[in-house]
């Protein structure tokens, strides 16, 4: 008996249990759609956060603060204050980092901001004019921070496409309002371009200050050393000159502030954060591709289920083949192929509603972000592969025990 006779006589026997055997593909049709979906999901959310890091700009270097220790217990990385206005000002000098090309320190601190009626609470940042270009930051109308305005302590405010639009709701200008942030009068100068959400945040939630107005009038953070920030962006001249950006920057963070052993400031690059997210975000897809699979070994479940229930009702037609010539190896392939027909028509169809699934929860918003699946080629392949191999694995068994049923038994079985 060839494939293709296997196939027709699979179908037809198929066929006269119509109801039967689409209960038993509905399984598998589930287990595939889910697998489809949830892997787009993640690698939706993926492809969010590596777009979102790659929007901050190019070239970059993040100094951070590195962490205390009070009574023998270190706090967490970040909680120190030892990141200042100063150490920027150091960093920016050609001849202290020749293989820096900008560099844009801030603030981090969140406030209430208030429009007449109208008020919400944002993050404020107070940054430098280098902020834009170092980190991507264009405005979609009005100007951005100027270097007047930071050596003038000027109370003025570029704000975030999403504040202003819960700000000024009756479709007034943004650009020359007066808004209060912290109940101090702000002027409004300009608006910054939507950027959207992903996993860091959204970068249309927040206001910025000039970074002396947010030390003189929000924040007042003031060490021994300076004036302490909350980060430090470093532009670097070229992709090339990475590792010579690094160990300057750390050569005289070190030498400012006298570290003769353990560093007091964390360096990461664009690479390090797109590792570290592309790692969270793996291991999240896997996990949800996982749960999707066991779908998948319930539906094999069932097929082994009714294909025992078949091999049952069918030890007559089993022991009248035998008896006019089939053999075991026929039996067994006659089965297998019947159990594959169903996994794999199961996995066609559960593709189909996977890849429909994804498109349907296309641009539903989660919080701040959108949701955006990402339907790759290799997931539909790994996902009908793995709907085939269920069929055949747990269609094993029951085309075992039809082969090795005895001729003269089942032709006595009623």
């Amino acid at each position: 008996m060839n494939i293709l006779e296997s196939i027709r006589i699979a179908l037809r026997s198929l066929s006269a249990n119509k109801l039967r055997s689409s209960l038993t593909m509905l399984g598998i049709i589930i287990g595939v759609a889910a697998v489809i979906a949830l892997m787009g999901v993640g690698r939706g959310a993926q492809a969010a956060i590596d777009s979102q890091i790659n929007s901050m700009g190019t070239n970059l270097l993040f100094v951070s603060p590195g962490s205390t220790s009070q009574g023998g217990v270190r706090t967490a990385q970040g909680s120190a204050e030892t990141l200042t206005y100063e150490d920027a000002q150091a960093l920016a000098d050609p001849q202290n980092a020749p293989a820096v090309a900008a560099v844009a320190p801030e603030m981090d601190s969140f406030g209430q901001v208030v429009y007449e009626g109208n008020n919400v609470n944002t993050r404020i940042l107070g940054v430098t004019p280098e902020y834009q270009s170092v980190r991507n930051y264009p405005v979609s109308e009005g100007d951005f921070i100027t270097q007047p305005n930071v050596q003038g302590d000027s109370s003025v405010a570029v704000i975030g496409a999403n504040v202003a639009a819960e700000l000024f709701t009756n479709g007034q200008d943004p650009v020359g309002q007066a808004i209060r942030i912290n109940n101090i009068p702000f002027r409004v100068i300009g608006v910054l371009q939507a950027k959207g959400g992903g996993g860091f945040g959204n970068a249309d939630d927040q206001i910025l200050v000039p970074i002396t107005t947010a030390m003189v009038r929000l924040e007042r953070n003031r060490s021994a050393a300076g004036n302490t920030v909350s980060m430090i962006s470093v532009q670097v001249t070229s992709a090339s000159q990475m590792n010579a950006a690094t160990q300057q920057i750390g050569d005289i963070l070190r030498q400012r502030h006298h570290i003769l052993y353990q560093d007091d400031f964390t360096i990461r690059s664009q690479a390090d954060l797109l590792s570290s997210a592309n790692q969270i975000t793996g291991i999240l897809t896997l996990f949800l591709g996982g749960v999707a699979g066991i779908s998948l070994l319930v539906g094999g479940i069932g097929i082994m289920n009714i294909m025992l229930v078949s091999v049952t009702e069918r030890t007559r037609e089993i022991g009248i083949r035998k008896a006019v010539g089939a053999t075991r190896q026929n039996i067994l392939s006659q089965f297998l192929t019947e159990a594959t027909i169903l996994s794999v028509l199961g996995g066609l169809i559960g593709v189909a509603l996977g890849v429909g699934i994804a498109k349907l929860i296309s641009g539903v918003q989660m919080g701040t972000s959108t949701l955006t699946p990402v339907v790759g080629a290799d997931s539909i392949l790994l996902a009908t592969l793995f709907s085939m191999a269920v069929g055949l694995f747990f269609g094993i068994y029951p085309a075992f025990r039809a082969a090795m049923l005895n001729p003269i038994d089942a032709l006595h079985y009623e």
